[in-house]
């Protein structure tokens, strides 16, 4: 039995009848074997379970702690420990505690879903409307697109339609909740809404792009509102925290640019004008060299570098330099060595490509790789591109070499993967999918 919960405080517990078990056993050809045997023998799969707690990972920089990944894979690619399917959406997979959790769609419907990381069965879902609205584009999917945030027993989740929930982990149901849209006048944008919260000692930080609400920081604890600031209209990247010469800022990339904030009182620190052709700025900004960022987008701005300077009265954000050959679409960028390594381009022709953060110069284009998400663990580049290829690579100011490769997706794969340990989730817009890396 699984409980399904919806907004209005309904529960309703549903009989699951889930052969992803089995289903896994019969791939592997274990045929004419008692399902208890397959059941015994998949337990000894079930991986030791890490955290990986928002967007991006623990750093929220797409680096993984795993080590001793090796290169060599079995032709068909890594094991499968389950699939199952799954509604419309690019919302990643967090993970704490030997559970995931996710978004999906389905009709008109929004779900958050919570999963037993070992077997992929549902151990909660929590059911809403989240009717579209005519003014957005539903051509590349109707979303979610936002990645939950866990914080303790809390789950942090943002709707396309900007609904905020705080969901208690264990059970599913709802603690408090904010729509973000009619509360707080949010951004309507053309894609609907897509940042993914972040979480701070006791703040849920959310950018609104309203006036007077660029960015709320609620109390996680009830929801009230802790600080807000800025009337920057909202874009579609996600803020961060990063480190900037030992101290911890907020760093928000808008609709028009760059602001990093005081996390206690969300005061400005700086600001930085990035535009592009649409206000589509959707990449998250880099940290490097201690007081260093690097940002990217597409639609004809490029990328840039700026210093952050921290030792006067006033922060100050100076540009180090510019241009327009690297652009991020939507997806990560992984610095390694004084680099960095990415998929450029939007909706044209996409190549990777590896940027010399001291002077911004292209050190190499790839063409033989698709537009790819991108996580660093054991040194290594874990790439899923939007075809469903999933590759392993190494990557360095020489060139990327990629060591083995598998097709495992069918549809659009646009959401970034996630790696606890050696278990890898990544879905497309119809499944999910748990893979062990050898």
């Amino acid at each position: 039995m699984f409980r399904v919960h919806t907004l209005d405080g309904q529960t309703q517990e549903i009989e699951r009848l889930d052969m992803t078990k089995a289903n896994n056993a019969r791939q592997r050809g274990t045929h004419g074997v008692s399902l208890l045997s397959v059941l015994a023998l998949l337990s000894l799969a079930v991986p030791s379970y890490g955290q990986w707690p928002q967007f991006g990972g623990p750093g929220r920089n797409f680096h993984a702690a795993t080590t001793g990944l090796s290169t060599d894979w079995p032709e068909a690619g890594p094991a499968k420990l389950w699939m199952r399917k799954l509604g419309d959406g690019y919302s990643g997979v967090v993970v704490a505690d030997g559970t995931i959790y996710t978004m999906y769609r389905k009709g008109d419907r929004e779900s958050v879903i919570a999963m037993d990381a070992g077997s992929g069965e549902t151990t909660w879902e929590l059911v809403y409307a989240a009717n579209l609205s005519s003014k957005m584009d539903k051509s590349f999917g109707s979303g979610p697109r936002s990645t939950p945030a866990i914080a303790g027993d809390r789950l942090f989740t943002v709707g396309i339609m900007g609904m905020l929930n705080c969901i208690d982990r264990a059970s599913g149901k709802v603690v408090w909740s904010h729509d973000l849209m009619k509360e707080y006048q949010a951004t309507q944008l053309y894609w609907g809404y897509s940042s993914s919260p972040l979480v701070h000692e006791n703040l849920v930080i959310v950018p609104v792009g309203s006036t007077g609400r660029g960015i709320v920081a609620f109390n996680q604890s009830d929801g009230s509102v802790v600080w807000k600031t800025g009337s920057d209209p909202n874009a579609y990247s996600s803020p961060t925290l990063l480190t900037i010469d030992g101290a911890t800022q907020i760093v928000s990339v808008h609709a028009r640019g760059l602001t990093g904030l005081n996390p206690a009182d969300g005061k400005v620190l700086w600001r930085f004008k990035h535009k592009t052709d649409y206000d589509v700025n959707a990449a998250i900004p880099v940290v490097y060299d201690g007081n260093s960022l690097f940002y990217a987008s597409a639609y004809g701005t490029g990328s840039r570098a700026l210093k952050i300077d921290t030792s006067g009265q006033r922060v100050k954000a100076t540009q180090l330099w510019k241009q327009r050959k690297m652009n991020l679409h939507f997806g990560s960028a992984i610095e390694l060595d004084g680099h960095v390594y990415g998929s450029s381009g939007d909706n044209g022709p996409v190549f990777f490509a590896c940027v010399n953060l001291t002077d911004g110069s292209i050190v190499f284009k790839d063409r033989n790789i698709g537009k790819s998400q991108l996580l660093l663990a054991d040194g290594k580049l874990i790439m899923l591109d939007e075809d469903g290829n999933l590759a392993i690579a190494t990557a360095t100011p020489e060139g990327v070499t990629v060591h083995a490769k598998a097709k495992i997706l069918e549809r659009v794969a646009w959401t970034s993967p996630t790696l606890v340990d050696k278990t890898l989730y990544v879905r497309d817009k119809k499944v999910i999918m748990a893979l062990t890396l050898p």
